[in-house]
């Protein structure tokens, strides 16, 4: 493998068309596409200023690096992507990626990332101002990953999210097969229109969620400050305490302590399809 340290490059294509190629301690200044179409390539305590530093590469490890505001649209077009210890200032940071392992690693600028990416795993990862994160993206397993942004992973499907934190208006809309544990889901609108959504020990807040659903399942969740819930959804929910209420479900049931308001107004699709069970007891059938 050739090693390249201790310098730095600026302009276009400084790197162009690299393989087995070690980059250590390098600074890219701003420029264009320093290392496009490049293979079997790692950049260590690196920084990035220019933009589109990795387009159609293959074999990416990146470790203790920094990508600079500058550095928007950095890596697209990218397969098998490992990247540890590093921060990311840049927006759209990820587009048609594949193989992506991201681990210890925060994106303070994370707007518009990560669309129309596939197999994707996600370790200890913190993503803020994150509108529009996961876009189209399928075949995604993340595990203590903290979102700041709305609109995430719409459209999604094949996505496993474990002991996380979203704070995110309109999660999950429009996804299919997405399974959620021990996590908390802060945010408005969550999850409409999606179809086989699990949630297994999450606290679930945030006005209007789980509407339009399909086979929504909910597994001893906690629903904190949530009213008109479940809207023209089929359901099996189990809750622990309380919900504030409860407007025209469709089909399934649904278990709580407590329910401040069940609504069936002039517009329920199906009124008394869905069982609502309150302290045992089936109070509106």
């Amino acid at each position: 493998m050739n090693v390249i340290k201790n310098t730095f490059y600026e302009g276009e294509r400084a790197l162009y068309a690299s393989k087995d190629l070690l980059i250590e301690n390098v600074k890219f200044y701003p420029g264009e596409s320093p290392i496009k179409e490049s293979e079997h390539i790692q950049a260590v305590a690196c920084e990035f200023m220019a933009k589109y530093p990795f387009w159609h590469c293959q074999h990416v490890k990146i470790e203790n690096s920094h990508f600079s505001i500058y550095s928007r649209a950095a890596i697209w077009y990218t397969q098998h992507i490992e990247m540890r210890n590093s921060i990311i200032d840049a927006p759209k940071m990820f587009r048609s990626v594949s193989h992506l392992h991201l681990e210890d690693t925060k994106l303070n600028n994370a707007a518009e990332c990560l669309w129309n990416c596939d197999n994707i795993n996600l370790k200890n990862v913190q993503m803020t101002g994150a509108d529009y994160v996961f876009m189209n993206c399928h075949s995604i397993r993340a595990e203590k990953y903290y979102l700041q942004g709305n609109y995430s992973f719409q459209d999604a499907q094949n996505v496993e999210v474990y002991d996380s934190h979203f704070d995110s208006k309109d999660a999950f809309w429009n996804t299919k097969n997405v399974t959620v544990y021990n996590s908390v889901l802060d945010g408005e609108y969550l999850g409409w229109y999606s179809e086989n959504l699990r949630l297994v020990n999450c606290t679930i807040s945030g006005t209007q969620p789980l509407c339009y659903a399909k086979n929504l399942v909910l597994e001893n969740c906690t629903m904190l400050n949530t009213d008109l819930a479940f809207e023209y959804s089929t359901v099996k929910a189990d809750i622990k305490g309380h919900i504030d209420s409860i407007k025209n479900p469709m089909a399934g049931y649904i278990r709580a302590d407590s329910v401040g308001e069940v609504i069936f107004d002039e517009n329920a699709r199906n009124h008394g399809g869905c069982e609502i069970i309150v302290a045992g007891k089936n109070s509106y059938a």
